[in-house]
């Protein structure tokens, strides 16, 4: 079985991290003024330097800053797309644990502008983690396209602006394909586009309130794999992008429940990335049978380790589940990573550092003693 070269690894991980304590107090003391933008930034700095040398000690081929800069997995960037402001928001998202449930209410969005894009978003971010890297390749992830669209959907977006939607979606991809062609110029060779609504429409509930909201729940997912693919049409020579699809990660909870069987066959067969991220850490993620649409050339990256438990995983269990999986798509186009992240937002899941450490060591050992 060969090495991996190029992204995604064989071990491999989704991108946020647990914050630090410190710089968890840092960003408090900024938000009511004790420390200024500098000062902030150069705690951040020395805090995604450390955790840069975690990733290379336990052993991975990549490394992410951690997403240590951004309040929250997705909006951080959003909000800096032209054409984008803050809406008030009295929507609750549900989300269910072991425990019980936790209500959640998301930053909003209203498209008042034209979308588009005057510089690479989180461009500064990236050249400081390319700098901090010393053996392993930086990964860059940002929320893909359908996360602009999929919470409010046309009614987030003026009709003055767009009367036409399909304007909306024309400048959105045209936004995103430069936002690639920048980063590429910056050295990026790696870039993830993390997506929750390619995972969430696998849910019936979910397509229910998609369609109560009067939008083609049937086939939303298509829509969403069109403007993708293009926003990629035109991407730069030497850049991996893989996407990641989660139903929801909030401490240590999810929204949506299903397999990937709804969207599979337009997601795998059509959706032009070079590898698929997909949580599979439970049940409530189904089986691995859609794993079947995956064509050739095409890697999947099982996340079997958990990401919303402390509790360390069975080696043996990890294999078995592999081989499983090795059923439906061979092995050599799969690789192992945790079926999420461990801080989507700054709150972080419920284990602690060792215990994160430990699950990425494992993913390392696991992926060394299947693939070599």
């Amino acid at each position: 079985m060969s090495t991996r070269t190029i992204p995604p690894f064989r071990a491999d991980h989704v991108g946020s991290l647990l914050r630090p304590p410190a710089l968890l107090a840092a960003r408090a003391d900024h938000a009511v003024g004790k420390l200024s933008d500098d000062e902030l930034r150069a705690i951040e700095d020395s805090a995604i330097i450390d955790v840069v040398r975690m990733q290379e000690e336990v052993g991975l081929q990549t490394a992410t800053d951690g997403e240590f800069r951004r309040a929250s997995w997705h909006m951080d960037f959003i909000y800096q797309l032209d054409g984008i402001g803050r809406a008030a928001n009295s929507m609750q998202v549900h989300f269910r644990n072991a425990e019980g449930s936790i209500d959640f209410t998301p930053a909003a969005l209203h498209v008042d502008g034209r979308i588009g894009l005057s510089h690479a978003i989180f461009g500064d971010d990236f050249g400081f983690l390319r700098s901090a890297v010393t053996t392993t390749t930086p990964k860059l992830t940002i929320p893909s396209p359908s996360m602009v669209h999929y919470r409010g959907g046309r009614a987030a977006i003026d009709p003055r602006v767009y009367p036409d939607e399909e304007q909306f979606w024309a400048d959105l991809s045209a936004a995103y394909a430069r936002q690639l062609r920048l980063v590429a110029d910056l050295g990026c060779t790696y870039l993830q586009l993390d997506d929750t609504s390619l995972a969430y429409l696998n849910d019936p509930q979910q397509r229910a309130e998609v369609a109560a909201q009067g939008r083609d729940a049937e086939h939303q997912h298509e829509r969403y794999i069109a403007q993708i693919n293009a926003a990629l049409s035109g991407r730069p020579a030497g850049l991996t992008v893989t996407t990641h699809m989660c139903r929801g990660n909030y401490r240590s909870s999810w929204v949506a429940e299903g397999g990937y069987d709804f969207v599979a066959e337009a997601l795998f067969g059509s959706l032009a990335v070079d590898g698929f991220f997909l949580e599979y850490d439970d049940d409530r993620s189904g089986g691995f049978e859609p794993l079947r649409f995956v064509p050739a050339g095409k890697m999947v990256v099982l996340g079997l380790v958990t990401t919303k438990r402390g509790e360390l995983e069975s080696k043996d269990n990890l294999k078995r589940r592999i081989e499983e999986a090795a059923k439906f798509v061979p092995l050599e186009q799969l690789c192992l990573s945790p079926q999420c992240g461990f801080s989507s937002t700054v709150e972080g899941n419920s284990l602690t550092y060792a215990e994160q450490v430990a699950k990425l060591r494992l993913i390392v050992d696991t992926a060394a003693e299947v693939w070599g």
